[in-house]
């Protein structure tokens, strides 16, 4: 392996790349192979709800952008309101919700305040510590154990 100028570690020339192939929720990540994971799956804890009544809960979340985090500064609505950042930013990297492919910050605005705080967690996690996983401990055991906050598997939150 050698790593990039960014420090992405990176196949060497003709090295078998077949362990880079999407993960369970569409992203290119491997694992712990050193593959840089791009986009996160998570479910929110209500759930969009559409003018016809349909709920979307399940989406997909990338990786935030310089050009992200510089771009919404430049928008109106967040001159006029600083707190409006989260909704357009979130608009930008929440890539699909449910079967809603184009969000805009339309929608954003219309989440429930649980899945707006859901949404703005997550987006820490993956663009400032680099994973959805959070240390937990049982109240009863004090058994220390990890979960998944994306909620991307069946049971977990």
């Amino acid at each position: 392996m050698r790593r990039s100028a960014t420090g992405v570690r990176l196949p060497r020339a003709g090295a078998p790349t077949a362990a880079a192939g999407p993960g369970p929720d569409g992203a290119a990540d491997a694992g712990g192979d050193g593959v840089l994971r791009t986009t996160f799956g998570f479910e929110l804890p209500r759930g969009y709800v559409d003018a016809s009544g349909t709920v979307h809960r399940r989406g997909t979340m990338r990786l935030a952008t310089g050009r992200d985090e510089l771009v919404v500064l430049r928008d109106d609505r967040v001159r006029d309101n600083p707190a409006y950042l989260t909704v357009v930013l979130l608009s930008r990297v929440v890539t699909r919700l449910g079967g809603i492919e184009d969000l805009h910050p339309g929608i954003v605005e219309n989440l429930f305040a649980s899945d707006l705080a859901f949404l703005q967690d997550l987006y820490r996690r993956v663009n400032q510590e680099g994973h959805t996983r959070a240390s937990v401990v049982c109240p009863d055991c004090e058994h220390t154990f990890e979960v998944d906050v994306s909620g991307s598997r069946p049971g977990e939150s």
